[in-house]
């Protein structure tokens, strides 16, 4: 008989390094390339694979995050089937998740209603396709307490990650350490280390046990990759999973492995530019393992206007539906339904979410503009960036940001 999995995907992110775009939704809810939310990218992967019992822990300013699973994530309920939020419901008292370990111990309703053999916990934030059955193979076949998928890096950026350090054997986890200066490379590889992916498969009395003992604990910052994962760790019961060892159906050598925390504008913007290559970084068209999500009933895309200079085109993008580009040029560029390009206007290297409008003569350049975002007749973004510093968001690389529907002056 196969073992029975329960997923639980950990999507309450506040998302603060990504403002303006979480100043009203949660860090999974964030559009991405183009017809997208971050956390479609996680639950596909979790669907591809058959693992259709899923639970979607939500707090922070979820409503836009709940709505989209409501409406999108629907499932056959002949076989039990069902994608589900669950809010902060406050049921060990009168408090919020306060942290990620603490979601799961308030949320130990969903773990005894399924009575399943293993817990997937997977964060919600990341972009990359990941088969979860051969990690959860991996982890059975290993009798660990929990396994944690771990993508190699370069030694010299151990700084920027959580950091698994392994004994000889190249699987068992000796040490977990957040950002350390002088992390050991790996067994087999004295350049490169594991960092963490905040992907875990839990034996379901493991997980429950280590997590009402933190619970006991006052001093713990009830977090999964924080204090859960080095109890275990400390008890030699933690495996890593070698990300490198992921199959995906329909990848290629390019694409192969790809995974991107996208925690910040620039590494948000740079995941952006690696789907419009003309040999993807990570190829949205993979047909043999989709990316899902709602599909509302828009019209193909329009590009209208051949008089002169006064041409609709777009070159090396990504045009969703309900697009018209009128008379202008779109370079470089990920657009999302329902985006409107006046004619002469230029958009270069820009992500365009939906419902934003770009006046005539109008220049967008290296810029991220949320949705429902005018930008007036002749207006320039992205060209004097001290002028957009007193008026918008701009990034260390210089990436310019313009809220949900916040008015941008002529």
């Amino acid at each position: 008989m196969a073992a029975k999995v329960l997923a639980i995907v950990l999507a309450g992110g506040e998302g603060k390094r990504l403002m303006p775009l979480t100043t009203d939704r949660a860090k999974p809810a964030v559009p991405f390339g183009g017809m997208y939310r971050m956390v479609d990218f996680v639950l596909s992967n979790l669907a591809n694979a058959g693992y259709l019992k899923i639970v979607v822990l939500t707090q922070y300013k979820s409503h836009s995050l709940d709505r989209h699973i409501t409406k999108t994530w629907r499932m056959s309920t002949l076989l039990g089937n069902y994608v589900t939020p669950v809010p902060a419901q406050q049921r060990r008292g009168p408090w919020w998740f306060a942290g990620s370990a603490d979601a799961i111990y308030q949320s130990f309703n969903l773990i005894n209603d399924e009575q399943p053999d293993y817990v997937i916990v997977f964060g919600a934030d990341h972009i990359y396709r990941m088969d979860p059955r051969q990690m959860v193979e991996d982890h059975i076949a290993s009798g660990a307490a929990v396994t944690v998928a771990g993508i190699r890096q370069p030694l010299s950026t151990a700084d920027q990650f959580g950091v698994i350090e392994v004994g000889e054997d190249g699987k068992r986890i000796r040490a977990f350490r957040e950002k350390p200066t002088d992390a050991v490379g790996l067994p087999d590889a004295p350049d490169e280390i594991y960092a963490s992916m905040g992907n875990y498969v839990f034996t379901t009395r493991a997980l429950c046990e280590a997590v009402e003992r933190d619970a006991e604990d006052k001093s713990s910052k009830h977090d999964m990759g924080g204090s859960i994962i080095p109890m275990l760790v400390e008890r030699g019961e933690a495996n890593v999973y070698d990300f490198r060892d992921n199959e995906v159906p329909g990848s290629t050598d390019r694409d192969r492995g790809y995974w991107r925390d996208v925690g910040t504008l620039d590494s948000f913007y740079d995941a952006h530019m690696d789907l419009i290559n003309v040999h993807p970084v990570f190829n949205m068209y993979n047909f043999d393992w989709p990316i899902y999500t709602e599909q509302p009933p828009w019209p193909p895309a329009k590009f209208v206007h051949q008089w002169g200079e006064r041409v609709g085109r777009a070159v090396g993008s990504m045009v969703s539906p309900g697009v018209v580009i009128s008379g202008s040029l779109v370079e470089n560029s990920i657009v999302s339904p329902k985006v409107r390009v006046h004619s002469w206007a230029h958009v270069e290297g820009s992500v365009l979410m939906e419902g934003v409008e770009i006046g005539r003569h109008a220049v967008v350049r290296r810029a991220i503009l949320d949705k429902n975002v005018f930008v007036p007749e002749g207006v320039e973004i992205g060209v004097d960036l001290e002028k957009d510093r007193q008026r918008y968001t701009v990034s260390d690389n210089g990436i310019v940001v313009i809220g949900k529907g916040q008015k941008v002056v002529p």
